[in-house]
């Protein structure tokens, strides 16, 4: 795999806000007074065991839940009561865990949609696509790698390839944020490793990421902050080499056998940097 993108240095001004976030199903707190910031050109990792409300928390910054209590703000924008349409237009991406796709479409019918209606207001659409969505959906199969698949039926593409179109078509939509939900759950290494060089190349083109992972090493290789969620609740938020030794990440999360394997990838990250950096 590559070595990352954890030395990044994003610039001080939050991109993204959420303050005191609640969000509430009945007399469950799915997440509870949650607050953190994401600075532009950052890779923010979230982790959790299941349950911790890390879907949740994209499910409202994304707008299909509303927040009960608190407020999301998106490059000065207060975005917390937008349809998820507004928000999209907005700047704010997303994939999913499930692969999300129409079946019946070939792959780039499917990016011409994302480009068509993600990019701006459709209020009464037009007959056809127009050459500006087919623009921006050729380039976005082209950039994630699978312009070779592009009149392949959706429901016969293998499962790497249908992960690689929610990407193809969350950036054929511009945004300046793109959340995504467990992008290398199911995949191999080898398969993995291609995700990698894709987020990888996304944040240099200036794309702003948030991940959501329970492939911890894919999650610390990656991001330049860490944050872990537990029942709702931030339980940890810094570095990937200060969430290995933090007691309840370890306690609640990872496991001790666990902490020490990752301690030692990010020790062997760590040195690789350094060897690539001298002259």
């Amino acid at each position: 795999m590559d070595q990352g993108i954890a030395q990044a240095s994003p610039t001080r001004e939050p991109l993204l806000a959420c303050r005191g976030v609640t969000k509430l199903f009945g007399a469950l707190a799915a997440v509870n007074d949650l607050t953190f910031e994401v600075s532009r050109g950052e890779v923010l990792g979230i982790g959790g065991p299941n349950g911790a409300g890390k879907t949740t928390l994209f499910e409202v910054v994304s707008g299909f839940n509303r927040a009960d209590r608190g407020e999301v703000l998106f490059d000065g924008d207060d975005i917390t009561a937008w349809t998820p349409d507004r928000i999209c237009h907005r700047g704010v991406a997303r994939t999913f865990q499930m692969n999300a796709g129409f079946d019946t479409l070939t792959a780039r019918e499917n990016v011409l949609v994302a480009s068509y209606f993600g990019a701006t207001n459709r209020i009464v659409p037009g007959l056809r696509f127009s050459r500006a969505a087919a623009e921006r959906a050729d380039a976005a199969l082209d950039r994630i790698g699978i312009a070779d698949r592009r009149h392949e039926i959706v429901r016969d593409l293998p499962v790497l390839d249908r992960k690689l179109l929610m990407i193809a078509g969350a950036i054929a939509s511009e945004p300046k944020l793109l959340l995504m939900d467990e992008p290398v759950g199911g995949l191999n290494p080898e398969e993995i490793g291609t995700i990698v060089g894709i987020v990888t190349s996304l944040h240099e083109s200036g794309i702003t990421l948030i991940l959501i992972e329970h492939v911890m090493r894919f999650l610390v290789q990656l991001s330049s902050r860490v944050m872990i969620l537990h029942h709702g609740e931030k339980i940890y938020e810094g570095s990937a080499e200060g969430m290995v030794q933090d007691r309840t990440v370890v306690d609640v999360y990872l496991g001790a056998g666990t902490s020490s394997r990752l301690a030692d990838f990010i020790s062997h990250q760590a040195g690789d940097a350094r060897t690539v950096a001298r002259p």
